[in-house]
C-alpha cells in the first residue's frame, strides 16, 4: 500500500508541476496524448482507454475544447456522438516529452528488465480491475 500511496502522490505532484509548467495537467495530458493517438476518437471509447466513467470525462474534454487543445466534431452517422481531434495547439502539447509524467514512468521502465516490467504491469492491471468493481 505504501508503494501504491508513493505512486499516487508522485502522480499528483507531478500533475501539478505539468500544468504549472506546459499548461495541461496529467489526466488532460493523457487525454491529449490519445487524442494524438486515436483522431477522430468518439468520448466513450477514450472513457474506456482510461478506464472512467464517461461523465468523469466530460467536463475535462470541455475544459480541453474551449482552451483550444482538441477540437470537437458531432458524428455524421451518431448525432449522438462527439469525437475529437488535435487542434495544432493540441499537437504542440502532444509533443512535448520533458517535464511530464510518461517522461518519468519511462524513464522508470527503462531502468527495468523487460520481465519485471510485464509483471509489473500485470499488478497493475489486477489492482485496478479490483478496485473498479
Amino acid at each position: 500500500m505504501r508503494a501504491l500511496w508513493g505512486v499516487n502522490h508522485g502522480l499528483e505532484s507531478t500533475s501539478k508541476r505539468m500544468k504549472a509548467g506546459i499548461g495541461v495537467s496529467g489526466p488532460e495530458r493523457m487525454v491529449v496524448r490519445l487524442v494524438g493517438r486515436y483522431p477522430g476518437i468518439a468520448a466513450g471509447e477514450l472513457a474506456n482507454l482510461l478506464r472512467v466513467h464517461p461523465s468523469t470525462l466530460t467536463g475535462l474534454l470541455r475544459r480541453l475544447t474551449s482552451r483550444g487543445l482538441l477540437a470537437r466534431k458531432i458524428d455524421s452517422t451518431d448525432a449522438r456522438r462527439s469525437l475529437f481531434t488535435l487542434t495544432p495547439k493540441g499537437a504542440t502539447v502532444d509533443k512535448l516529452r520533458r517535464g511530464t509524467v510518461e517522461a518519468a514512468v519511462t524513464a522508470a521502465l527503462d531502468s527495468l528488465d523487460e520481465r519485471d516490467v510485464r509483471v509489473a504491469v500485470a499488478v497493475l492491471d489486477a489492482l485496478a480491475n479490483k478496485l473498479e468493481r
